[in-house]
């Protein structure tokens, strides 16, 4: 159907349509998948939900694929089917897969010993690199996201002697349980599908919209907030952009109550080689980091300020070295360090960034092309060598209108449309994200992909 929206052509998906050509793609996917079905229904007996961890069973056509093998950015699975991987592990794996540098790397640390709770050289090299690229002195290591940031909030916690956390609405860090929080109509309560959350969420967090300075300024007034846990801009939701002087604006604030920033680079890497940190001229006093460091193997770090490192250390009475909730048996391993050494030195570097952003603009114009051509009120937002597309015609500006625009049936198709012809996107929303490995024709084949998905759907 064409209407007219704003003085110009505006084309709306035909629901029936969509239904249809979704039933045809799902019953293609079963027919061509055999192995993997039979693994799936195999795995039903021993795993819950049938794979290792619940996020896996989120694929679009009613059972994932299961992996043979991955190298750069191509993923080969049970039945032989190659697929161009823009998905790489929901960002884990954004160096590419089975990187060279990080299996030669892993390879001589296992040679040598994976963990002997004992710091190694590549623990320095690290800290002093991760220093040089995000601005802050001072690191520490964990094997996740969430615990990064679950030591950052402690840390923070201890050194302002307050007690809550704040955070930006469908933000995303992690299992954090202060995270892991809403607000609706000024009211915080838990997210909805949040599992067994320890306490009410308004005990622990204050929830406010991003780019909302009032709201901030409002939440923040109390000083009672030990610490804002921000994303430089939302990348759960689909891409949500800070608006002109947010940061500039949410540094202020929190200076002004006494109130600790940490900064979130886990999905923004794609940014650069130092993040949004970096890249926009961020000074938080916190910064974490996983997932893509590690080369795919298990690693995040936190870095903090050197004001903040003094206020740490001074706290004599806190027990960083054992049981005070800071640390863990594995974390800073041997092998872990090794590969997060290999993957900055050699695979996400500077040069890497001048490919992989480019490339990310080609994805980012010819999916803007397509939507343009045949009028239909679908925006794509690009965060570096990170793109997305949403189902609404301008960026959002908060979480919350990310999240009214989401299309479940729609998101479907367009998945199982682009899996079934060899392209693997992020089962959770609608993004790309651009390796090392990626090359132009792989960004090719998407847009060749995508613009054939629109075509069959609009007939």
């Amino acid at each position: 159907m064409t209407v007219e929206a704003a003085g110009r052509r505006v084309v709306t998906v035909d629901r029936d349509r969509l239904s249809a050509r979704l039933e045809h793609e799902v019953e293609a996917f079963r027919q061509s998948h055999p192995r993997s079905l039979e693994l799936s229904e195999r795995s039903r007996s021993s795993l819950l939900f049938g794979v290792p961890m619940s996020w896996m069973a989120r694929w679009a056509g009613g059972f994932p694929v299961f992996v043979q093998a991955a190298n750069g950015a191509r993923v080969v699975d049970v039945d032989g089917h190659e697929y161009v991987d823009l998905c790489l592990g929901d960002t884990g794996a954004m160096a590419g897969h089975a990187p060279e540098p990080v299996v030669q790397a892993l390879a001589a640390q296992a040679a040598r010993g994976s963990t002997a709770m004992l710091p190694t050289e590549d623990a320095a090299w690290v800290g002093e690199e991760l220093a040089r690229r995000f601005g802050l002195p001072f690191w520490q290591f964990a094997l996740t996201a969430t615990d990064a940031n679950r030591f950052a909030l402690r840390l923070a916690r201890e050194v302002t002697g307050r007690g809550k956390v704040l955070v930006f609405d469908w933000c995303y860090h992690g299992s954090v349980d202060e995270a892991l929080a809403a607000t609706q109509y000024g009211v915080v309560g838990p997210r909805a599908g949040n599992v067994g959350p320890p306490v009410h969420p308004a005990l622990t967090t204050k929830v406010v919209q991003f780019n909302d300075l009032d709201g901030l300024e409002e939440a923040l007034r109390a000083k009672d907030v030990a610490c804002v846990l921000a994303e430089p801009a939302l990348t759960n939701i689909g891409i949500v952009l800070p608006e002109d002087g947010f940061h500039d604006a949410l540094r202020e604030l929190t200076r002004e109550t006494g109130t600790l920033l940490a900064i979130d680079e886990t999905h923004t890497l794609s940014a650069g080689p130092g993040g949004c940190t970096r890249a926009w001229d961020l000074e938080p006093d916190i910064v974490t980091v996983g997932k893509a460091i590690g080369g795919g193997m298990p690693a995040a770090a936190f870095g903090v300020s050197a004001e903040l490192a003094e206020r740490i250390t001074a706290r004599t009475g806190a027990d960083y070295e054992d049981t005070g909730g800071i640390g863990g048996t594995l974390a800073g391993n041997a092998l872990s360090l090794a590969a997060v050494r290999a993957t900055l030195e050699h695979v996400l570097t500077e040069a890497a960034f001048a490919r992989t952003i480019p490339l990310a603009e080609r994805f980012t114009a010819d999916v803007s092309e397509t939507i343009e051509d045949v009028a239909l009120p679908w925006h794509v937002t690009q965060l570096g060598c990170r793109a997305e597309y949403r189902f609404r015609p301008t960026p959002p500006r908060t979480g919350a209108e990310a999240a009214d625009s989401i299309d479940a049936e729609l998101d479907r198709y367009m998945h199982i449309h682009a899996l079934n012809r060899g392209v693997l996107l992020t089962p959770f929303h609608n993004m790309a994200l651009i390796s090392p490995a990626t090359t132009e024709a792989d960004v090719e084949i998407h847009s060749e992909v995508f613009r054939e998905a629109v075509k069959e759907l609009l007939g």
